[in-house]
C-alpha cells in the first residue's frame, strides 16, 4: 500500500503557488470569449466553479461567500432595549423567559395602533402617516401620550 495524498490537493493552487510535485495541474478551459465577464476568469484562476456570484456589473462584488438569513424583524428589539425599558420602569431582576412576551406584547400593541392608524389615513385620503395621526388614534383608544395634547399647541404661559 502505497501512502499518497487525496486527489483533492491536486490542481491549480489558489493562491499562486506553485503546483505541488507529483500532482498534474488541471487542465484550464482556452478559448475564453470575449462575452466572459471578470468573474468567470477569476472564478477558473481560482479553480473554483461560478456558482451565485458569478454575473457582471451591479451583481456583488466578487465571489458570494455567505447567504442573508432572513428573520423576524421584531429580533431587532434586542434584550438590551427590553432590560433599559424595564429599568426605566423601575424592574431590578429579569427572567430569561420574559424577553419573547415583551416582544409578543409590543407587536400586539404597535398592530393595534397601526391598523387604526392606516384606517384614519386611508379615510383621509393620504399616503403618509403624520404625528399626529398617531396621537389622534392613542387618544382614541384611551392611551394618551403627553406632552401633545392639542390644548396646549402654541400657547406659551
Amino acid at each position: 500500500m502505497v501512502n499518497e495524498r487525496p486527489k483533492q490537493f491536486g490542481g491549480v493552487n489558489r493562491f499562486g503557488a506553485p503546483v505541488r510535485p507529483g500532482f498534474a495541474a488541471r487542465p484550464q478551459a482556452s478559448g475564453s470569449t470575449a462575452a466572459g465577464s471578470q468573474a468567470q476568469g477569476r472564478a477558473q484562476k481560482l479553480g473554483l466553479g461560478l456558482g451565485k456570484g458569478s454575473g457582471g456589473l451591479g451583481n456583488g462584488k466578487g465571489l458570494k461567500r455567505h447567504m442573508k438569513i432572513q428573520r423576524d424583524t421584531i429580533y431587532g428589539v434586542t434584550k438590551g432595549d427590553i432590560r433599559r425599558l424595564a429599568r426605566r420602569g423601575g424592574v431590578k431582576r429579569i427572567a430569561a423567559t420574559i424577553y419573547d412576551d415583551v416582544r409578543q406584547a409590543l407587536r400586539d400593541r404597535l398592530r393595534a395602533i397601526l391598523n387604526d392608524a392606516i384606517a384614519v389615513v386611508e379615510l383621509t385620503g393620504r399616503k403618509t402617516v403624520s404625528v399626529t395621526d398617531i396621537i389622534f388614534v392613542l387618544n382614541r383608544q384611551g392611551r394618551q401620550l403627553y406632552g401633545f395634547d392639542p390644548s396646549f399647541v402654541g400657547t406659551r404661559r
